[in-house]
């Protein structure tokens, strides 16, 4: 099983905290990579580690044990990050991380399904007792549906023939583990194997997670929990979330709707972040070769303006 190493952990640092008595919030705590980093950084703050793997969560507990009552750690969904916040006696805080890869624990964990390189049940779950997995999903979906989160959620073109693909390997009783999933995308003899196993399986897992959903909630939150002064670091690895996190931030920053012709503002309303990172952050070479799965990451980062009246 691989080591996890968690990417872009100086950056993180250098961008989130910006006070060493400060209060953190990670709300993918994962592995603890990133929370181990912050907290030795940040030498008199505390961290509040969220996740929805209950497996993450107590491994991870152990991990950061030395840290003692600095740490605590929920499980739950960054959904819902202003209540788990203020339920933990956090009104406002220094610093927020979405760090939205998956563990490389996770990822090389055949039971979990994440991976079309080992064999295992078709899962997908970030959290084991969620409603539908994905092969809960796939024995029920419609054709034309699932060509929908194909292309959506996997940015796959040729979304169509592969729903007609897996939906036959469906009928045909030829669909209960992740290899027999890959068989049913390769059978429509992809041009480039990897990227679109790797596209099919991240919109599925999307799906069965409702991970878009999920950070647009958990984006808007952070807003809210956050003092003036701090800030939000969110770490993304495909297109899809890169977009959104930048949508949001450049929204809160910008939120004016009126005409550009319009002599002044007559919306009233009231930027709330300043963009930090003005060109997306990315891994350098070393670590890339150090860690290869780090070669999509990106960091982007914004800070909560002073309230204005």
């Amino acid at each position: 099983m691989s080591e996890h190493l968690p990417v872009m952990a100086a950056e993180v640092v250098e961008f989130l905290v910006t006070r060493t008595n400060g209060g953190y919030v990670d709300c993918t705590v994962g592995a603890g990579g990133h929370a181990r980093y912050i907290l030795n950084n940040a030498r008199e703050g505390t961290l509040l580690g969220l996740d929805l793997d209950a497996a993450a969560i107590a491994s991870t507990a152990t991990g950061l044990a030395p840290f003692g009552e600095r740490v605590t750690l929920v499980r739950g969904n960054f959904s819902d990050l202003a209540t788990i916040a203020h339920e933990h006696g956090l009104r406002e805080v220094d610093g927020v991380l979405f760090d939205l890869g998956f563990s490389s624990v996770q990822l090389d964990d055949p039971s979990r399904g994440f991976s079309y390189r080992s064999e295992g049940p078709i899962d997908m779950r970030l959290d084991a007792a969620g409603a539908m997995s994905a092969g809960v999903l796939l024995s029920r979906v419609s054709e034309r549906d699932l060509a929908r989160i194909i292309f959506e959620f996997g940015e796959e073109r040729r979304a169509h023939p592969i729903a007609r693909s897996i939906i036959a390997a469906r009928e045909e009783g030829r669909l209960e583990t992740t290899f027999d999933l890959a068989a049913a995308v390769l059978a429509t003899k992809p041009a480039r194997k990897n990227k679109t196993l790797s596209r099919v399986f991240q919109a599925l897992r999307i799906a069965v997670n409702g991970e878009l959903d999920n950070l647009s909630a958990g984006l808007a939150q952070a807003v809210d929990v956050l003092r003036p002064g701090g800030r939000v670091a969110v770490i993304s690895y495909h297109s899809l979330e890169d977009r959104m996190v930048k949508r949001h931030f450049v929204r809160c920053e910008r939120p004016c709707t009126c005409p550009r012709d319009l002599p002044e503002c007559a919306c009233g309303k009231k930027p709330t972040l300043k963009i930090v990172t003005r060109r997306v952050v990315t891994p350098g070479d070393a670590e890339v070769a150090a860690n290869p799965r780090a070669r999509s990451a990106k960091l982007r980062v914004a800070e909560k303006l002073e309230r204005q009246n």
